[in-house]
């Protein structure tokens, strides 16, 4: 900003060049040129006092004044050089102004183009009052900076994440420590921050984290489905802030500050091996924090959340919400789908179909376009499946039915004959599945012939023994089964004779 006028009326009090300078702010060239100006226009400060600061800088400068009047100083774009600063973080003002310089050699001087955009910028950059209504709002962030907290066996450091909640019309601020600022953490914390509060607030106005904002939009955000589930459960409405807009949630910009110089700094020194240490020692000087009292009004954080905010915040629910996390899967052809290295099974008619799964400490849920067609105890066993017999099609449910008593009973029901055959075919085997797919062919005999021809076939079989799928089924495509078991041949008695030689002939060692 120009400062001819006030230059000048310093001059006329009997002040030296280097005074006038140092009290104006500006260079001591410009007070010998103001100077020279004024003299050259003949202008005693009577007259000068009387003129406004434009009207003495068209006095004094008339070339300028007519150039900028002329348009020989073309105005700049602000609003398109503003833009271009936000949107490339190398570009500066000082190549900006270069490139305009550039396009018009007679333009602004550096120092003036770049008191005229600042000028420009105050009054885009003006901000909105926000009034709170008491219990109408939480703000959430977490904090920039983390604490770390060492294992103990090893002795290794890793970063604790800090969380951060301020309630609007109080300022009353809540801060915790979580290992990660992952959904369970994120869940976690706020119900924390309800419990500490006594009470729930209309809106939660949050950042927008991956963890709890899937998809940020200035309009339509899209929330995290655990979290939009946690909300319903408070009764608690979720209006994230807008993208790249800290001021929407100033509230807990200042607080996150705030918790960073009086908790964080303070704990600068110690030593933390847990999350729980560092909870404790971060619960004390919140407490501090919160009974501090302000600097330019009256009271503390405590005292206006007592008489102001806690009796507008609503009650907590009876039953504390059951973190549960959801998944969208796709069916496999084993009708199972895989959450967290282990398989839950789903009805077999939803094969190769998307479906949700709901997570939850104890159980896992899966719905298919909102219903839900399966629930199951959650299992911490990899690479292993639960899997409920009701979801498996009938013909593999006949399959795992197959064990050698099971089949042994089955064979019984056509017959004692029966039975024996599949009994012998299974101990036969090396192991008793091998001989699966024969007793289940002779059973499959007993539907094409009738259980008196399949048990007639058996009976044959044993005496015969000839135990086995083929026999019984030549015996009954032949007929062999209505035919009576002729009596094995007799054996006959050994011949005796002179030129029979026996075994202890050749025992008899030969002559060499």
């Amino acid at each position: 900003m120009r400062k001819i006028k006030e230059t000048l009326r310093l001059h006329s009090l009997g002040l030296k060049q280097q005074h006038i300078a140092t009290s104006c702010a500006i260079a001591q060239s410009t007070v010998c040129e103001y100077l020279r100006a004024a003299e050259a226009a003949g202008l005693s400060w009577a007259q000068i006092a009387e003129l406004e600061e434009r009207e003495l800088s068209a006095r004094l400068f008339p070339e300028r004044f007519a150039a900028v009047r002329g348009g020989q100083y073309p105005p700049p774009d602000f609003a398109a050089i503003h833009r271009e600063l936000q949107t490339h973080k190398h570009l500066t003002l000082q190549l900006v102004w270069e490139e305009y310089r550039q396009a018009c050699p007679n333009g602004y001087r550096y120092s003036r183009f770049c008191e005229l955009y600042q000028r420009w910028r105050s009054h885009q950059d003006v901000v909105l009052r926000q009034q709170h209504r008491a219990g109408e709002k939480v703000f959430i962030d977490w904090a920039g900076d983390t604490v770390p907290v060492y294992d103990r066996p090893s002795g290794e450091p890793w970063p604790a994440s800090i969380f951060v909640a301020v309630l609007g019309a109080s300022s009353y601020t809540f801060a915790q420590a979580r290992r990660t600022q992952t959904l369970p953490d994120w869940i976690g914390a706020h119900l924390d921050a309800f419990e500490f509060f006594g009470g729930v607030p209309e809106i939660a106005v949050p950042d927008n984290p991956k963890t709890g904002v899937r998809k940020a939009c200035r309009y339509e955000p899209d929330l995290n489905r655990t979290y939009q589930e946690m909300a319903a459960h408070y009764g608690i409405a979720v209006v994230p802030a807008r993208p790249a807009k800290p001021r929407d949630k100033a509230k807990v910009e200042a607080a996150v500050l705030v918790v960073e110089r009086w908790i964080l700094a303070a704990l600068r020194r110690r030593k933390f091996f847990g999350l729980a240490e560092l909870d404790q020692a971060m619960a004390e000087l919140l407490e501090r924090l919160n009974d501090r009292p302000f600097r330019k009004r009256e009271g503390t954080r405590r005292t206006l959340f007592e008489t102001l905010e806690r009796p507008a915040l609503r009650p907590l629910p009876a039953e504390r919400f059951q973190y549960g996390e959801w998944r969208t899967a796709r069916v496999n052809i084993d009708y199972h789908i895989e959450f967290d290295r282990h398989c839950y099974s789903v009805p077999y008619q939803l094969t190769g179909q998307q479906v949700e799964l709901r997570a939850s400490a104890a159980t896992v849920e899966i719905f298919h376009r909102g219903v839900r067609v399966a629930s199951h105890v959650r299992s911490r066993v990899p690479y292993q499946a639960t899997t409920a017999a009701e979801h498996r099609p009938r013909s593999h449910q006949k399959h795992l039915e197959w064990t050698p008593s099971r089949l042994i009973q089955w064979a019984a029901s056509v017959g004692t004959a029966t039975a024996a055959v599949v009994e012998r075919i299974l101990t036969s085997k090396p192991h008793p599945e091998m001989g699966f797919r024969s007793c289940l062919g002779i059973l499959r005999l007993a539907k094409q012939y009738s259980t008196e021809r399949v048990e007639a076939a058996a009976a044959r079989a044993l005496l015969l023994n000839a135990c086995s799928y083929q026999s019984l089924k030549s015996m009954l495509e032949r007929g062999l089964d209505r035919l009576p078991v002729e009596p094995a041949p007799l054996s006959r008695p050994a011949v005796e004779h002179d030129n029979l030689r026996g075994a202890d002939y050749f025992d008899t060692p030969t002559l060499q």
